[in-house]
């Protein structure tokens, strides 16, 4: 078993919203912990002046989250215009708590352990010997164990260093305990359901109504929070990638499930039972591939992976074995060798991407567009194919995921991270 452990600011560089719903404390504590995350090492007077509230508040919420383990003062005070005494910053303390992410794809579990700035501490994948999801998920719970007692035994967190990944050198007399660990987040493509905890439908896992955050609770002892991947990299994105600060942000993840999420004024679209964002069956102009609803050219079944190596082993790329258990990244392989099949596959399915992304923008007109797709993330072709396809003063706010070698790790992970930054005093160890 694991371990336990607002309308925006007035100014222009930051996104934090001042504390004005109804649950003040908590509103306010929210705001302090995001500025921390955004501006750190940053003085409690500066917190104050960004976010509108009182300095008083600010030192009372900073000592708050400094019992709950969440912030810490930095080592090297700073003054202030060289007179008076020095300020003392503040910082996340990433060194104490973690939190736990599962992502379950297609072919694969990723289990992975990660810090308050969402940075990946460890990560591992676990292919499905069944899709069973009680046996998937006792997995998950397994791994998740197994990384944790491998981070405690492979690392003690130096207090003076703010990057917790650096191991200092140990003896058997400077151990200190392991990172406790805050929750669990889950995430996965098809139809998950936020409140219920649940996988409502992922048909190419054939899971219904799947009680995940019951059964991953049961196995670890620890509170799991539930969401769906392309919401989840939303709120990743939002918090510490590319997207911070953005008024909106379009997010479309393609990979065997093709989905997307949309996120304004600092909020999840999520729609009743969670359901916004499923556009597996939008129709792709210049799509051909049959769908099993009966059409031709439905966004998931022209652009999925499975879909892609199928064309793949038709077109005699080496290496891909068809589409079911086939492992997308040979394609990616095979262009970097030079093969021609496998190079024009990609930059086929980028454009096509590109019109999916065209398609979405003109809905929702975002601010910035993210797009997680193995050739955009991989191939500077198949991104300038995707903006190309895009064209025109829109292709400047496309990019590609922020999180390249961990996409799916930091999916799971920013479910339970984003849960902590909306409300840290509810969701952090301590209750004083």
């Amino acid at each position: 078993m694991l371990r336990t452990a607002a309308p925006p600011s007035p100014y222009p560089h930051s996104s934090l919203p001042r504390a004005a719903d109804p649950d003040r404390r908590r509103t306010s504590a929210s705001v302090v912990l995001r500025s921390v995350l955004e501006h750190g090492p940053v003085a409690r007077s500066t917190i104050a002046r960004l976010t509108g509230l009182s300095p008083a508040s600010v030192t009372d919420h900073c000592a708050r989250l400094t019992r709950r383990g969440l912030i810490r003062e930095s080592a090297v005070p700073r003054r202030s215009g060289g007179v008076g005494r020095p300020h003392v910053p503040v910082d996340l303390d990433a060194t104490r708590l973690v939190v736990g992410g599962v992502h379950v794809a297609v072919p694969y579990t990723t289990v992975a352990l990660l810090d308050l700035r969402g940075r990946v501490l460890a990560e591992r994948r676990l292919p499905h010997g069944t899709t069973e999801p009680s046996r998937v998920l006792a997995r998950a719970a397994d791994g998740l164990t197994a990384l944790l007692d491998r981070l405690s035994d492979s690392r003690t967190p130096d207090a003076r260093t703010p990057d917790a990944r650096t191991p200092a050198s140990r003896t058997p007399d400077a151990r200190v305990p392991g990172p406790r660990v805050l929750g669990v987040g889950f995430a996965a493509g098809g139809w998950v359901d936020r409140e219920a905890g649940a996988v409502v439908e992922h048909p190419l896992l054939g899971w219904r109504e799947v009680a995940v955050r019951d059964a991953l609770a049961a196995r670890t002892g620890l509170p799991v929070h539930v969401d769906g991947h392309a919401r989840a990299l939303v709120n990743a994105e939002r918090l510490f990638g590319r997207a911070r600060g953005s008024g909106s942000v379009l997010h479309l993840f393609v990979g065997n499930v093709v989905d997307s999420a949309f996120a304004t004024h600092d909020e999840v679209h999520h729609g009743p039972r969670s359901q916004a964002g499923s556009i597996a069956h939008l129709p792709l102009a210049g799509g051909t591939e049959p769908c099993a609803c009966g059409r031709s050219g439905c966004l998931q079944a022209e652009l999925s992976e499975r879909t892609l190596c199928r064309r793949a082993y038709e077109a005699g790329v080496p290496g891909i074995r068809g589409a079911d258990g086939a492992d997308p990244m040979r394609l990616v392989e095979a262009a970097a060798a030079g093969r021609p099949a496998a190079v024009r596959l990609l930059l086929e399915r980028a454009r096509m991407v590109g019109r999916a992304v065209s398609l979405l923008a003109d809905v929702l007109n975002p601010e910035r567009v993210v797009v997680t797709e193995m050739g955009v993330v991989h191939r500077e072709d198949c991104l300038a194919a995707l903006l190309a396809e895009v064209g025109g003063q829109r292709a400047a706010t496309v990019a590609p995921t922020s999180f390249p070698e961990s996409v799916l790790a930091v999916a799971g992970g920013s479910v339970a991270l984003d849960v902590l930054y909306r409300d840290p005093l509810g969701a952090s160890p301590e209750r004083n």
